[in-house]
């Protein structure tokens, strides 16, 4: 499978390379150039925590490893609390007793949950109008609640059983009853409290990016253990390389679609839009995130709870995955996407229920 996987994102490379040779005259050319400019953005939320996560996790266990082994989970769940591509991976890595679990906690469950906490709410509640912030958040809520059957499809592929799936998993769903009973009693305290870890997130990338910086450049080392900037971009570069290909095809599977998905909206009572919009986010949670204002009630709070599940599998966190272990892809893409059906469908369940 994972073959074939690289086989159409090199497929997808081509079409966007031989297209912006063309002029991007079917629009797959500007896709190819986005993917390669992204490579700026990845390096400054990506690089400096791989730098950093040797020295964070030799700090991390002398408090997060006891804690966990007392209820007998892997410490490398801890991870799983960051995005995959913000510091998720690289910790439950340096973290695991276990490295099945710090595979499967680095690129499974933080795809999922730690994209979640550090990227959909932060951001989604900072560009969605006021207006719609209540609906979104409902999705939200639905996309926490479907979030086990993500994480326990995705251990599977991994060749963990269901109830351990769940064990390890148990303080990602403790947190998730919180988020869930805090985006319904606290929305607005919560949504800030959010908004100041990513901003405390984006201040620790930027000091351990000078730091890796000025130890490549001087051969002095302010903060002794940290990676070598070097190893940063490298993974960064082999994410970039995946998405020249990952972006084109994703553009053209979503043009393929766009005639079924208008079918469908009708049928499920949503305006084509809403669909559209889901079916971008497995590229970015962004453009989805734009397109609200053109979406139905129930198309919204449908592609609020696709987001917790789906966002970006299609671009960077399938080409994440494929530049560390592309044998987790099939873990990853299977996690992820029945995850985020899960959620679109109770989102539909109980929108008719509540109408």
């Amino acid at each position: 499978m994972n073959q074939v996987l690289m086989i159409v994102m090199a497929a997808g490379a081509v079409l966007g390379g031989v297209d912006r040779l063309r002029g991007n005259k079917w629009g797959f050319g500007d896709k190819f150039e986005s993917g390669f400019m992204m490579l700026g953005s990845m390096a400054l939320s990506m690089a400096g925590m791989i730098c950093l996560t040797p020295v964070l996790a030799q700090g991390l266990e002398q408090v997060i490893v006891p804690f966990y082994r007392l209820i007998g989970v892997d410490p490398a769940m801890f991870g799983s609390l960051l995005a995959i591509d913000m510091g998720g991976y690289p910790l439950a890595r340096d973290l695991a007793e276990d490295p099945l679990l710090g595979s499967y906690a680095g690129l499974v469950a933080a795809s999922i949950f730690g994209c979640t906490i550090v990227f959909t709410i932060p951001i989604g509640m900072g560009m969605i109008p006021r207006a719609d912030r209540p609906l979104f958040a409902q999705g939200i809520m639905l996309g926490l609640a479907a979030m086990p059957v993500g994480l326990v499809v995705g251990g599977l592929f991994c060749g963990l059983s269901p109830l351990a799936c769940l064990h390890q998993n148990l303080p990602v769903l403790v947190l998730a009853l919180l988020l869930l009973l805090g985006l319904w009693k606290i929305p607005d305290k919560l949504v800030r409290g959010f908004c100041l870890l990513a901003e405390g997130i984006r201040w620790l990338v930027t000091i351990g990016l000078v730091l890796a910086a000025v130890e490549s450049m001087t051969g002095w080392s302010p903060l002794p253990g940290m990676a070598p900037i070097e190893e940063a971009m490298a993974t960064v570069s082999s994410i970039g390389v995946v998405l020249l290909g990952s972006l084109p095809a994703a553009e053209l599977v979503r043009r393929l679609l766009v005639r079924p998905f208008a079918w469908l909206g009708e049928r499920l009572g949503m305006k084509p839009q809403s669909l559209t919009a889901m079916l971008v986010g497995l590229v970015s949670a962004l453009p989805t995130l734009s397109m609200f204002p053109d979406m139905d009630d129930r198309g919204k709070v449908a592609a609020g709870a696709f987001l917790v599940s789906g966002t970006s599998l299609l671009a960077a966190h399938m080409a994440f995955t494929i530049s560390t272990e592309p044998q987790m892809l099939a873990a990853v893409i299977a996690a992820k996407l029945s995850g985020a059906l899960a959620a679109v469908l109770l989102a539909l369940c109980l929108h008719r229920k509540a109408a």
